[in-house]
């Protein structure tokens, strides 16, 4: 079975970053990009998503109003808020709907601790 991960950030940088350092860490896994939580739920609709690494800043909705909505449509999913915007409240709230909290920039080591318990979930989903 294909893994799908999700980035969502309204920076193409930032997504670029996220998806090349995915690709590196988990080579087999695909990826997909949304520039925001509309047009993420939207592909949500038309594919299958696994993942989901969720910028918490973004016009609109943010990262964790978007956290909430994913974690009511699929909940079982494994996801992460990603943010430089590092405060006590912010990671609560990441936790409050069963989402992890990772400081931007993202490194190797933060995504990796990440995917490997992703994928362990996704494991023990679906046996």
């Amino acid at each position: 079975m294909m893994t799908t991960v999700l980035i969502v950030d309204d920076s193409k940088l930032a997504r670029l970053v996220a998806a090349k350092l995915l690709r590196q860490l988990k080579p087999d896994w695909e990826v997909a990009e949304a520039a925001s939580a509309d047009a993420a739920l939207a592909l949500i609709d038309e594919r299958q998503v696994d993942v989901a690494l969720l910028d918490f800043n973004m016009p609109g909705k943010d990262g964790l109003e978007l956290a909430g909505d994913l974690r009511t449509a699929k909940p079982s999913m494994p996801i992460a808020v990603v943010s430089a915007n590092i405060q006590d409240e912010i990671i609560a709230r990441a936790r409050s709907v069963d989402a992890t909290f990772l400081p931007k920039p993202l490194t190797e080591e933060g995504l990796l601790g990440f995917l490997s318990g992703a994928a362990l979930r996704l494991r023990r989903a679906a046996s």
